[in-house]
């Protein structure tokens, strides 16, 4: 920037390195997620694809795609929009560029050492939660780092008001750091193995108040931190509704924390606690819709642009499939329903409507309004190729969401059906048979969506390497400062509005 040098000493730019390193990473842990995702879902048509070989199996393999899109690709994802919404919306550098540092390095090592040793059988078996101890140490040191980073670049914000995004990551921020710490307290007995510190019920009761929060507060509130800050960014309107953003907020963030025993219906779990999370699961509903409301009205006035948008489209498309995520999730903690629900893919494709419908496709978009400004571009290399992305990524949302659907009432159906003798008219292996076409369904939908995601990755290759057309830093504006306010686009006001 020509006249960058007028603030002297006083110019402050924002730390976008370490965002462009978490950018670069959650790519490439999409791709292997969800390529090991794949693999899973061909070994359930064709077992032989485990080739005889302990860690190609499906029982260590699963946890390894559940970990790497969760954790890998979408955990490394939030670090790097949470890093990037803070910074902009507070104008304020990260509090600590070392801090910030280590959360990357420290974030990766996590998750390639739980990468390496999940295939090798070296698992704590607690959903969403398989590290063992010395990880799960190491992802602690990591949060609080993380935490520090963020709070402090909000504490030294250069504007008084924090913008709700922030809110959003920050109470997953806290959330995740309380579940993490209590779920995963273990006796460890060697080196890569421990006990829980819970047994029977309590066990469980603990892990899925933890798993329905990883849910809730790792893949949702976090997650709307994004839709709050790139949906308005590229729609170019305000957001909808900014009381509902703060009314949506609170009534997420206190109803979200007792519904986790809904995993527990028809358990040896008490009956009143299977009753509580059912009916938050209810009340879950009205905050959940709120948001998918407030962000899709975002639009109002600005619908055409969907028409030539594709960036857009992801956005809208994530908060569609998050509105039917979170109905579905309330449908299915009612106990009727999930007598019939419940041990069946229906669960299965209820979790993947939340994980790819919304989680990847708000990441998505997300990603494709971030990475050129990173980057100093102008735009992707190739808006036609994001277009393409999108309808990949679209299809292969409904063809897997959709066979899993009918995969599981299928399944409840068959385990439910009795003779008037009142034996079970078909076996299992009966209801394993009738699914074989539905996995096929699902492994084509898999394949569409890794082909979008390897189209992403390339998009962004081109992207990197394609000609500087802007300057990616951006100098700060000191209210202290002496010397006269920058011009164009690094003044205060368009500052403010970055």
């Amino acid at each position: 920037m020509g006249n960058s040098g007028t603030l002297g000493k006083k110019a402050e730019t924002f730390n976008y390195g370490v965002v462009r390193q978490f950018t670069i990473m959650t790519i490439f842990w999409g791709v292997v997620g969800m390529a090991v995702g794949v693999l899973i879902a061909s070994q359930l048509i064709w077992p032989e694809l485990n080739f005889n070989i302990p860690w190609l199996s499906y029982g260590r393999l699963r946890p390894v795609h559940t970990n790497t899109v969760i954790f890998a690709f979408g955990g490394t994802a939030l670090f790097a929009t949470s890093y990037y919404v803070v910074q902009r919306t507070c104008q304020a550098r990260l509090f600590s560029d070392k801090l910030a540092a280590f959360t990357f390095w420290g974030w990766q090592l996590s998750l390639f050492l739980g990468f390496v040793t999940l295939p090798m059988g070296y698992t704590s078996t607690k959903e969403y939660a398989e590290y063992e101890w010395p990880i799960d140490i190491l992802i602690t040191l990591v949060w609080v780092a993380y935490a520090v980073v963020f709070f402090g670049t909000i504490a030294k914000r250069r504007v008084k008001h924090i913008y709700v995004a922030n809110w959003f990551f920050g109470s997953y921020i806290v959330t995740i750091a309380v579940l993490h710490i209590f779920n995963n307290l273990a006796l460890p007995v060697s080196l890569w193995k421990s006990y829980s510190a819970y047994a029977g019920v309590q066990d469980a009761m603990v892990q899925w108040w933890y798993g329905h929060n990883a849910v809730g507060f790792f893949l949702t509130t976090s997650f709307l931190g994004m839709m709050y800050y790139f949906v308005p960014k590229q729609a170019d309107r305000p957001i909808y509704s900014y009381r509902l953003s703060i009314v949506h907020f609170w009534a997420l963030a206190f109803t979200y924390m007792w519904a986790g025993p809904h995993h527990l219906h028809y358990t040896s779990l008490p009956d009143w606690t299977q009753a509580l999370g059912m009916a938050f699961s209810l009340i879950l509903l009205a905050p959940s819709w709120g948001g998918m409301i407030n962000g899709i009205m975002t639009l109002s006035g600005a619908w055409y642009k969907l028409r030539t948008d594709p960036i857009l489209k992801f956005l809208v498309t994530a908060l569609s499939f998050y509105g039917m995520a979170t109905f579905e999730g309330s449908m299915m903690s009612i106990r009727t329903v999930n007598a019939l629900s419940h041990y069946t893919d229906w669960t299965v494709g209820h979790v993947h409507v939340g994980a790819l419908g919304w989680v990847a496709m708000i990441t998505f978009g997300s990603f494709y309004y971030m990475i050129p400004r990173l980057y100093g571009r102008t735009t992707m290399a190739s808006m036609k190729m994001v277009d393409v992305h999108f309808w990949l990524a679209t299809i292969g949302v409904v063809l897997y969401i959709s066979s899993m659907w009918v995969a599981g009432v299928m399944q409840g159906l068959m385990w439910r059906a009795t003779g008037d003798d009142g034996t079970l008219t078909y076996s299992f292996v009966e209801s394993v048979k009738a699914t074989y076409p539905l996995y096929t369904i699902r492994m084509i939908g898999g394949l569409f969506f890794l082909g979008g995601m390897c189209l992403m990755a390339w998009n962004t290759w081109k992207t990197i390497k394609g000609q500087v057309k802007v300057d990616p830093v951006i100098y700060l504006y000191n209210p202290d400062s002496t010397e006269p306010a920058l011009v164009g686009p690094a003044s205060p006001a368009a500052a403010a509005s970055a």
